[in-house]
């Protein structure tokens, strides 16, 4: 067997440019960085409105999408020997990059968020540092834990909004509040769900995952219960009387979506964790719609 450093930089040898350059694209997942900025512009939007510090706004945007980028591209280099049995289309199995390349790439990247984070004010700061240490450590050490590494993810996605409005100074936003533990919440109860569809693998490979732990049902029905929690928080923004119809004719049809989602994922995982995400983007956009139609004056 050929030591690690050779066989490392043997991966991807003889791979064009244009492939390399496919394979650094797709380990970034350009959909899953894109709705991360959108995230981190909403929560910026929902807490100041549309033209509250430009500048910070469109750093933090760059800083989650680079952020995000370096996150996905590190997972998969620590994930490259599972990958080889159970994605072998991923870039790196498939020799488009070499896992010192992947390595690089998520490095440059994670560098391109802190240049971006440090012009922010000190809370989104802050909040950029332990979502890079977070990032990191996921893998390596969260990943298999049961429920630990669900909780991460669900803080990670959730915290986009926080650090949006923190880049205008309105971290603690009552509504955004809401929408981090709405976002943190649903994400907790997609990934329960995810890892019950992956069960048999996660097993093979060895992890501590919830469903693996406690069983499937009894992971599924924390993951209802973390989603009724979410749902009764969506009503706080109406029921305080800052966002009106617009905003409860969008989030109840989200709460819906997910709740539904919840039941059917006992019968069909799969479908289920998607349902769940197309839930998610719903109720984020009844947050848009209720900001969008505010009656004059400053939110909070």
């Amino acid at each position: 067997m050929p030591p690690a450093a050779e066989s490392e930089s043997s991966v991807g040898e003889g791979s064009s440019a244009a492939e390399t350059a496919r394979g650094l694209l797709e380990l970034v997942r350009p959909g899953n960085v894109v709705s991360a900025g959108v995230l981190t512009f909403t929560g910026s939007f929902v807490a100041a409105g549309l033209f509250a510090s430009p500048s910070h706004v469109l750093a933090a945007v760059l800083a989650t999408v680079f952020a995000t980028g370096a996150g996905n591209a590190v997972n998969d280099y620590f994930d490259r020997e599972i990958d080889t049995i159970n994605r072998p289309d991923r870039p790196i199995p498939r020799g488009a990059v070499s896992p010192r390349e992947a390595f690089a790439f998520s490095v440059a990247l994670f560098l391109g968020a802190v240049v971006c984070a440090v012009t922010l004010p000190v809370e989104a700061l802050l909040i950029a540092v332990v979502n890079l240490v977070a990032l990191v450590a996921y893998t390596e050490y969260f990943k298999g834990l049961p429920a630990v590494g669900n909780l991460v993810v669900g803080y990670l996605t959730g915290s986009t909004f926080l650090f949006g409005a923190a880049a205008v100074d309105s971290t603690f936003d009552p509504n955004v509040l809401v929408l981090f533990g709405l976002a943190a919440l649903a994400t907790f109860t997609r990934e329960v769900v995810k890892d019950v569809e992956d069960l048999e693998g996660d097993r093979e490979e060895g992890l501590s995952t919830l469903p693996i732990v406690v069983g499937e049902r009894r992971a599924l029905g924390v993951g209802v219960a973390a989603m009724v929690v979410a749902v009764v928080a969506s009503a706080y923004p109406y029921v305080d009387g800052v966002f009106g119809v617009a905003y409860l004719a969008l989030v109840v049809p989200a709460d819906l979506v997910m709740l539904i989602a919840c039941v059917r994922s006992f019968r069909n995982p799969s479908l289920a964790q998607r349902r769940l995400k197309h839930g998610m983007l719903l109720a984020t956009a009844a947050f848009i719609a209720g900001r969008l139609l505010l009656s004059p004056g400053p939110v909070g």
